[in-house]
């Protein structure tokens, strides 16, 4: 039952991201100078999306290992959460508050 969930989750992942337009603004501002026009620019917009994705992956793979080690440790310090949320709530505040007196230019 919990792999039906994690691979409905990383389907899910995928199609948001191949979706996601911010992803092909990248690759069609970023990749093209690393291009050689002279060769195959398919071929290399390939292989350098795939370097991308692997370096990407391996990123994300590697948070997300980390992350649940610190879930397991957090979970049992109720305390340290509700500190954590109190202070990411406070910071919010102060930024929003910056952001409110905040003079314009112009």
């Amino acid at each position: 039952m919990q792999t039906t969930g994690v691979c409905r989750a990383f389907r899910e992942g995928v199609v948001v991201e191949a979706l996601n337009p911010k992803t092909a603004a990248f690759f069609l501002a970023f990749i093209p100078q690393f291009v050689d026009p002279s060769a195959n620019v398919a071929a290399q917009f390939i292989v350098l999306g795939l370097i991308s994705v692997t370096i990407n992956t391996s990123v994300d793979l590697i948070v997300t290992y980390w992350a649940g080690k610190a879930r397991v440790g957090l979970i049992k310090r109720p305390s340290f959460i509700m500190n954590a949320r109190q202070a990411s709530g406070a910071v919010m505040c102060g930024l929003g508050a910056t952001l409110l007196f905040a003079r314009r230019a112009g």
